[in-house]
């Protein structure tokens, strides 16, 4: 091997574009001739700017460079001396500071420049972050310019990167992952090269369908899924998403999950239709009775695959299984090492390393535990240690061996914590779905120290959240374990009491501010609530199961807006109604939740059950004196009149609820619900009396400087003029709406106003124009999941 460049290290991959059409159109011998010249020409380039040719492989090249100029010199002479020739070749480059062990380079960035390179086009040159900062000043540079492609993710998985191409030359969009929400894994994928490759296979096969990957805890189900998927995702041209079913303890669930993950707010079988797209649903063994649920949404959707992880198959029709292998003993080495080297740069790997993975039987969660202690033990250490603790705990001989060998390796790392340890390790089970330290300080007495121990040690992993504070998470093997350990400390009622009175704190803390949200817009709320979704769940259990059914209905009311505003409403719904069911005493509680289970059924559709909630609502609160509380449920009875028709009670009921409001101060609401008081004049005919009214609240809104209302009633404005045959009107207030819905940035509001817009331009007699808006209206809405029926009602108003 010559000489390879250390320390910092630009990276630079090529590879030849449509090298089998290439052959077939040139000729055996003339594609040999032209691959040959190819050859020549980037040799020459790459010699004569320092490159070292790493590897070659077919038509490829891997050639690294001491410096990021000269790699950016060599790859733009190397396209040019191409230019005009059959061969063209794509180019990716990035810099890094790799391990150079005795095999080559060792470390994520040689992967990351590769899968650069493989999103490009031929004739492209695509830069990383990393090098385009070290080229910035570059003679080459300068000349053609660095395009910004803005930010991508790639088949590694790892967190988007900011891509850039070298000259401002017009190519297809990389073909980087598309429309996804997989996760950024906590370390590269290593090993199981061939078992990608087969379950790849697998996923591509027209007859396989539902592909499930069984295996016991710890065989690292999970990433090979999530990897598998990132290589398949080219064939999925309208998205790959991953639904995390391990926090959910109701089956009824999974598909409500899978409507999130995809962003549908009605039916998933509706949504997803005639779509070409792969769902991951990742743990599903104790779900397994939704199952032939899914079964139903794979027969009404045609081009829908599904990849799931279970510790056992799903017994559907049409379900193909694949046991999830050990590690191959060169590639559980390779993990190991890789996980020691996290700990100490110097590790180098020694002959006992391959015993202790075979006495660990190859699986990477217990490999990864054991690596995380070589700041403490050697090698041979662990082998001696693990080895008789390995004999001593496994269990009975008629479990899954693999299963012992996991339990007993995570209870040989729980057993060499200290104690101040084990209490946190234990405690911190009790949080479904991950915590921030702020909660785990509040309830589970955490403390930094302690805490960065647990992660030092593998036994919890961190996740970076730009939109907020880090989240601490573990392992559902290990999660299971701690849980096991916290009931057997007694201390279990207690933290999950401290749990459930954190996260009704939180709910009612947020509601003000979400409600808040709704009427102006906005969305930091809705989304802290949505990152701790499953504590708020566990919490609604916990307390459920502890018989207190007040504070049931205080978290499931206060948590009514977010409901509403996010594709959660169904088990929204769910979850007031059995709080109802259980406590029907004329509290405070249960008028806030009547009156949430009213508005969750009118974003459902059933104006039925919205005006029987709404009028039991109003009586409790007129009879506690809560006037605001009346004023929400006059809101609620008027739409649920209007909904059936009939335009005078309406009238007269929101009429009422605006004078309450008033009374109150509260102009905000007061706007909205003029908003529907003048849809119902509009939609009974009195278009005039619709007209003053619309007006009236969009003075409102912008006296109170409410965009988001002012916005909603200059769409309603255009709507209205459309239905007058104003058109120059409409199309003037539809873009002063659009102009302030962008601003706001939210892409809902944008595919209402759109729609309005093309109505008019058909109406004004163009149909073609107003089928090519619609049509990207159709993509827009696909895209962010609302249903076509909703965004139409809601453009009516």
């Amino acid at each position: 091997m010559p000489d390879l460049p250390t320390g910092t290290v630009t990276f630079l991959f090529t590879d030849v574009e449509g090298s089998t059409r290439l052959l077939h159109e040139l000729g055996a011998v003339a594609y040999a001739e032209a691959l040959a010249e190819h050859r020549r020409v980037l040799r020459a380039a790459f010699a004569a700017h320092d490159g070292v040719e790493v590897d070659t492989q077919g038509d490829a090249f891997f050639v690294a460079f001491p410096t990021a100029p000269g790699a950016i010199d060599a790859a733009a002479t190397a396209v040019d001396g191409l230019a005009g020739g059959p061969i063209s070749v794509r180019v990716g480059l990035h810099t890094g500071t790799p391990l150079l062990a005795e095999e080559g380079y060792v470390g994520h960035d040689v992967h990351r420049a590769a899968r650069i390179a493989t999103a490009g086009h031929g004739g492209q040159i695509l830069v990383s972050a990393s090098s385009a900062a070290l080229i910035a000043s570059d003679e080459v540079s300068q000349r053609l310019g660095l395009s910004d492609l803005g930010e991508h993710r790639f088949k590694d998985l790892a967190a988007p990167e900011r891509i850039y191409q070298l000259g401002s030359e017009e190519f297809p969009a990389l073909r980087s992952l598309y429309r996804t929400n997989l996760p950024v894994p906590a370390t590269p994928f290593l090993g199981r090269e061939r078992e990608l490759a087969e379950v790849v296979a697998l996923l591509a096969r027209d007859d396989v369908r539902l592909l499930t990957l069984t295996g016991p805890g710890g065989t690292v189900k999970t990433r090979l899924a999530l990897q598998a998927a990132a290589e398949a995702s080219e064939a999925y041209p309208n998205g790959v998403f991953w639904v995390p079913l391990a926090p959910l303890r109701d089956p009824a669930l999974v598909l409500e999950e899978a409507s999130r993950a995809v962003g549908a707010n009605d039916d998933l079988a509706d949504h997803i239709a005639d779509k070409h797209l792969l769902l991951v649903l990742d743990n599903f063994e104790h779900l397994i009775t939704a199952a032939l649920d899914l079964s139903a949404v794979l027969v009404s959707c045609p081009h829908l695959d599904l990849l799931v992880t279970s510790r056992e198959r799903l017994r559907v029709r049409g379900e193909q299984t694949w046991p999830v292998p050990p590690l191959a003993r060169n590639d559980a080495a390779e993990l190991f090492a890789a996980r020691a080297r996290a700990v100490d740069p110097s590790f180098t790997q020694g002959s006992a390393v391959a015993e202790l993975c075979s006495r660990l039987d190859e699986l990477p969660l217990a490999i990864e535990l054991a690596a995380a202690r070589t700041a403490l033990f050697s090698p041979e250490q662990l082998l001696d240690r693990l080895s008789q603790r390995l004999d001593l705990l496994k269990g009975d001989r008629d479990a899954d061996p693999r299963q012992q060998t996991l339990r007993a390796t995570i209870e040989w790392s729980h057993d060499l914590l200290s104690n101040a340890e084990q209490h946190l390790f234990r405690r911190l089970a009790v949080f479904i779905g991950g915590c921030t330290y702020d909660a785990a300080e509040q309830i589970a007495d955490a403390e930094p120290d302690t805490l960065q121990s647990l992660l030092d040690k593998s036994l919890l992993r961190k996740r970076d959240d730009p939109a907020g504070a880090p989240r601490y998470w573990m392992l559902e093997t290990i999660r299971e374990y701690a849980a096991e350990r916290l009931e057997e400390s007694g201390e279990d009622a207690e933290l999950q009491r401290r749990h459930a009175e954190r996260f009704l704190e939180l709910a009612e803390q947020a509601a003000p501010h979400v409600e808040d949200e709704a009427l102006r817009g906005g969305r930091e709320w809705l989304d802290l609530l949505e990152r701790d979704l499953d504590n708020l769940r566990a919490a609604l259990d916990q307390l459920t199961a502890a018989g207190e059914t007040e504070r049931t209905l205080r978290l499931a009311g206060a948590l009514s807006d977010f409901w509403g505003s996010t594709p959660h409403v169904a088990e929204g719904r769910r979850r007031l109604e059995g709080a109802l069911r259980a406590d029907e005493r004329p509290t405070a509680a249960r008028a806030k939740a009547l009156n949430a289970a009213s508005e969750l059924a009118a974003a459902s559709g059933d104006p039925v059950t919205m005006g029987h909630r709404a009028e039991e609502a109003l009586a409790l609160h007129r009879a506690l004196g809560d006037r605001r509380g009346a004023a929400k449920s006059l809101h609620q009875l008027g739409y649920a009149a209007s909904e059936e028709g009939g335009w005078a009670r309406a009238q007269q009921l929101l009429e009422e609820s605006i004078r309450l409001f008033r009374d109150l101060g509260d102009e905000h609401y007061a706007a909205w619900a003029t908003r529907t008081l003048a849809w119902t004049y509009a939609q009974s005919g009195a278009l005039d009396r619709a007209r003053e009214l619309y007006e009236d609240g969009l003075h409102q809104a912008r006296a109170l400087r409410n965009a988001a209302a002012e916005a909603a009633l200059l769409g309603s404005l255009g709507w209205l003029a459309v239905r007058q045959d104003r058109v120059e009107d409409a199309l003037r207030l539809y873009e002063q709406s659009l102009l302030i819905k962008r601003d706001l940035g939210d892409p809902l509001e944008i595919v209402i106003g759109l729609c309005g817009v093309a109505r008019v331009i058909a109406d004004a007699g163009q149909p073609e124009t107003a089928a090519q808006l619609i049509s990207s209206v159709e993509s827009l809405r696909e895209e962010i999941g609302e249903g076509e029926a909703w965004v139409a009602r809601m453009n009516e108003q």
